[in-house]
C-alpha cells in the first residue's frame, strides 16, 4: 500500500469530510491520529471503518490552545514514533452580514478557526518532518481567501490569514522534502446534491470523497513538486 508505514494526523476526524480523507487513509495503510473536540465520536469513526487497533489514535484538543495542540501531537509520536502527514481540517463559515455589521468576535472565532489552529498543529509537526525528510501538510480553503464577496468579511478574512501561514510555511520548508498544499472548495458536498438533484447552484460543489482523492495524491512523493500550491477543487463551475 502507499502509505504503509506513514502516519497521518487527520483534525475534524469526525465530519463528512474527515470521515472521507480517514477512510481513504486507513485503505492506503497509514496508521491514523484522529484529533477534535471529543474522543468518543472519533474513536466511533475507527470502529465503523474497522481500522485495525493499533493503527489509530484519537485525541480530544481545542488546536485553538498551543499547549493542547502540542500534547496531540506528542501523544501521537508517543504512540506511533513520527508524524508524516497533516491533513487539517478544522473550520467552520459565519456570514449573512456586512463588515460593519458583523460582530467582532466573529472575526476572532474566525481566526481562532482557521489561522490559530493551523498554526498549533503546523509548529507541532514540521519539526519532525523536516527532520525525517519528508512531510505532507493541507488543509482546505475558500476561494473567498482570495476573491471574497459581499457578507463573507469575517470567514474572508480567517481563510486569507490561514493561507498566508502555509504559503510562508511552504516556502520555508522548501527543499526539505516536506509539502505543504491548500485546497480550496466552494462548499463541500456532504449529502451528494451534485449528484442526486443537479442543478447550476451546486455545479461547483465538492464530494468529501473528491477531497480525499486529492489528498491521496498530495501524500505522493510526486506531488512534492506542489508544494505552496492552491488547488481549486471546484472545476464544475
Amino acid at each position: 500500500m502507499p502509505l504503509d508505514g506513514r502516519v497521518a494526523i487527520v483534525t475534524g476526524a469526525a465530519g463528512p469530510t474527515g470521515r472521507a480523507v480517514t477512510a481513504m487513509l486507513a485503505s492506503e495503510g497509514a496508521s491514523l491520529a484522529l484529533l477534535g473536540r471529543q474522543r468518543a465520536p472519533l474513536a466511533s469513526l475507527a470502529g465503523e471503518l474497522e481500522i485495525p487497533a493499533d493503527r489509530w489514535l484519537a485525541e480530544a484538543a481545542d488546536l485553538r490552545d498551543p499547549a493542547a495542540a502540542g500534547r496531540a501531537v506528542d501523544a501521537v509520536r508517543e504512540r506511533f514514533g513520527r508524524v508524516d502527514v497533516l491533513v487539517h481540517l478544522v473550520g467552520g463559515w459565519t456570514g449573512g452580514s456586512s463588515v460593519l455589521e458583523t460582530p467582532l468576535d466573529a472575526f476572532a472565532s474566525m481566526l481562532d478557526q482557521h489561522l490559530w489552529t493551523t498554526l498549533h498543529v503546523a509548529r507541532a509537526v514540521i519539526p519532525s518532518m523536516v527532520a525525517g525528510g519528508w512531510g505532507r501538510i493541507m488543509a482546505v480553503s475558500s476561494p473567498v481567501a482570495t476573491a471574497p464577496a459581499p457578507r463573507s468579511g469575517a470567514y474572508a478574512v480567517g481563510k486569507a490569514a490561514e493561507e498566508t501561514l502555509l504559503q510562508t510555511l511552504a516556502r520555508e520548508v522548501a527543499g526539505s522534502g516536506v509539502a505543504v498544499a491548500i485546497l480550496q472548495v466552494r462548499t463541500i458536498d456532504a449529502a451528494r446534491e451534485r449528484v442526486s438533484a443537479p442543478s447550476p447552484k451546486n455545479a461547483s460543489w465538492t464530494t468529501p470523497e473528491e477531497i480525499a482523492a486529492a489528498v491521496r495524491y498530495l501524500c505522493s512523493d510526486e506531488a512534492a513538486v506542489l508544494n505552496g500550491a492552491r488547488i481549486p477543487l471546484f472545476g464544475g463551475a
